[in-house]
């Protein structure tokens, strides 16, 4: 007795295609034909096909299942390596379901980087693009600096600079610069790198000096990009000058 193919793939649980695929890549032998030509199928087929299932339903990719071993001299090896794979994508999906839930019950936005979803609900829709762009450009470690710049939460200042208006007068621009600096200048001191990423960035420093730029000009209007400018300019006058004042102290005694 024998079966032919849709009744080998219904007894085990897979369908005619999957069968035909499985012949293709060399899972499965092709069984004998009959004097009409139909396939007909043994035992020895079926066992095979619900073994290559059962690792199948295990996570075994289909171009593993002779390494691991199908006919039961499992590879040790190469189950570790597959349950670290497992493990991972476990882990990216808890993290996956622990940001839906985030977003399900309000805080937090879809429209950030990993990580950056407790904070992202107090930015702009033009920060959170920019720091988008910036987890392609930067390391880890700059993007964790990021985050803990963000997480002091938006100021006046921030909140002001959102919503200044393209057409901002001159006054505006100016008092909202020198308000904005001394954090700036905060902000610099504390991660110097920011004045000198190369040894931050994963794209190289031109690739990445290009897409910033392109970016903050795409992103901001022409009077917040020159409040960013101007304020910059003050906090490393500000750096600058504290940094005389404490040369210019005498040494101890």
């Amino acid at each position: 007795m024998g079966w032919s193919t849709r009744e080998i793939a219904d007894l085990a649980g897979t369908t005619v295609n999957t069968v035909r695929h499985y012949h293709r890549t060399g899972l499965l032998e092709q069984p004998d034909r009959m004097s009409n030509g139909y396939k007909q199928y043994q035992v020895g087929h079926l066992v095979r096909l619900l073994k290559i299932r059962r690792l199948r339903d295990l996570g075994v990719p289909l171009d593993q299942i002779d390494q691991v071993g199908v006919d039961g001299d499992s590879s040790t090896e190469a189950l570790r390596a597959i349950d670290s794979d497992l493990h991972a994508s476990i882990e990216r999906l808890q993290r996956a379901r622990a940001e839906i839930q985030a977003i399900l019950h309000g805080s937090s936005v879809t429209d950030v980087p990993p990580g950056f979803e407790s904070v992202g609900a107090g930015m702009s829709e033009a920060d959170r693009s920019l720091v988008l762009i910036y987890s392609q450009l930067y390391s880890e470690d700059a993007m964790s600096d990021l985050r803990d710049m963000l997480e002091a939460g938006p100021d006046q200042v921030s909140a002001d600079l959102d919503a200044l208006a393209p057409d901002a007068d001159e006054s505006v621009r100016q008092e909202l610069a020198e308000r904005y600096a001394p954090s700036l200048a905060h902000i610099f001191k504390d991660y110097p790198w920011l004045n000198d990423p190369e040894g931050q960035v994963t794209k190289s420093a031109a690739v990445t000096q290009d897409t910033v730029t392109e970016s903050i000009v795409e992103l901001y209007n022409p009077a917040q990009l020159d409040v960013i400018v101007r304020a910059s300019s003050i906090a490393h006058d500000l750096l600058r000058s504290s940094n005389l004042q404490v040369e210019d102290q005498e040494p101890p005694p």
